[in-house]
């Protein structure tokens, strides 16, 4: 006769592997690819490089992560690092406000304009798509306007610490980014507001009849995005110490998506982790560098991030027709059962 006692605690003795050592594993292989093909990847030098722009990549794709998350998607993050980099240098050189000061109010002005994309996609019912395209229109004209297309140049400067700073020998947006990825990933795990925030991306309407308020979530995590891009731009204006009315409008919003989606953050939202983006965003800069120190043609750089995002859009759909159950619906079966 088989004891029944004995077997459940040898099963309770597997292994579980994270979900994010598929593409930690991909990274890793191509870390060493890298270092194969080139003497000069591997190098300091452009280790710091690697940093720096992954940095920049890294919080756009936090922010389109949030988003995600919800089952919507944010075409404006780009956009908003170049408003908020123009913003920046108007506020520390036009204006004399101190730069710690003007940084605050820039972080305020991208999460502000974040939370109009949120508004008015909760508001009218107009697609994400939609409204956060308009926003990329409006948020890309305005460094333009107020610049004439030209750049600003900032003389304070103090303002080099946000981008060209060292502590400790590591740049301060590589500990900047650290923060804020152990307090989104804090966040979004531990409290009852990040469990909504999958809920939404689950089922919306279903996690509206639980009770949780989607209206707040769906603003949130759109300020989040707007937040993130606001500290992209003020990366971006500090290493070049200029209000630049281009910054960000580069390969940076695809970088952003593709790092999600390849880090296993799911389109149709509801599934995904903080961590498994920000991988996903360091495998997305590294390829990115990889292609610039073997000289690869930047005609190229843009087809084959296009490739990669195909590819994990595909999978994605692939496994979201397939699956069968999700946490969401044991929470929202808990809160509903709870509430009757």
């Amino acid at each position: 006769m088989t004891d029944i006692t004995n077997s459940e605690p040898n099963a309770s003795k597997r292994i579980k592997i994270p979900a994010e050592a598929g593409i930690a594993f991909v990274l890793l292989m191509v870390l060493i690819a890298g270092s194969l093909a080139s003497p000069n990847f591997m190098t300091v030098s452009n280790m710091f490089v690697l940093l720096l722009n992954g940095a920049v990549i890294a919080f756009l794709c936090l922010g389109q992560s949030f988003v995600l998350f919800t089952g919507g998607i944010d075409l404006s993050c780009g956009s908003i690092v170049a408003m908020t980099c123009v913003i920046a240098a108007v506020f520390i050189q036009t204006l004399g406000i101190p730069w710690p000061v003007a940084s605050v109010l820039v972080l305020a002005v991208g999460a502000i304009a974040g939370a109009v994309n949120g508004v008015i996609i909760d508001k009218t019912g107009v697609p994400p798509f939609i409204v956060t395209f308009a926003m990329m229109g409006v948020a890309a004209s305005i460094p333009q306007i107020i610049t004439g297309a030209e750049s600003i140049r900032v003389l304070n400067f103090g303002y080099r610490f946000i981008g060209q700073a060292k502590v400790f020998g590591i740049p301060f947006p590589v500990i900047a980014l650290a923060i804020a990825i152990a307090v989104a990933a804090i966040f979004i795990k531990r409290t009852v507001t990040g469990t909504h925030i999958f809920a939404v991306g689950g089922n919306a309407e279903a996690a509206r009849l639980a009770g949780v308020n989607t209206s707040r979530i769906t603003i949130l995590v759109y300020a989040i995005s707007g937040f993130c891009g606001a500290c992209g731009g003020l990366i971006y204006g500090s290493r070049l110490m200029t209000g630049y009315p281009t910054a960000g409008r580069g390969d940076e919003l695809f970088f952003s998506i593709a790092g999600a989606v390849v880090g296993g953050v799911s389109l149709f939202g509801g599934i995904g982790s903080i961590y498994g983006a920000m991988i996903g965003a360091t495998l997305i800069a590294t390829i990115s560098n990889l292609m610039n120190v073997l000289n690869v043609n930047a005609y190229w750089q843009p087809l084959v991030i296009g490739v990669i995002i195909l590819v994990g859009v595909t999978f994605d759909t692939l496994r979201s027709s397939s699956r069968l159950s999700l946490p969401w619906r044991k929470l929202l079966k808990g809160q509903i059962s709870g509430g009757s």
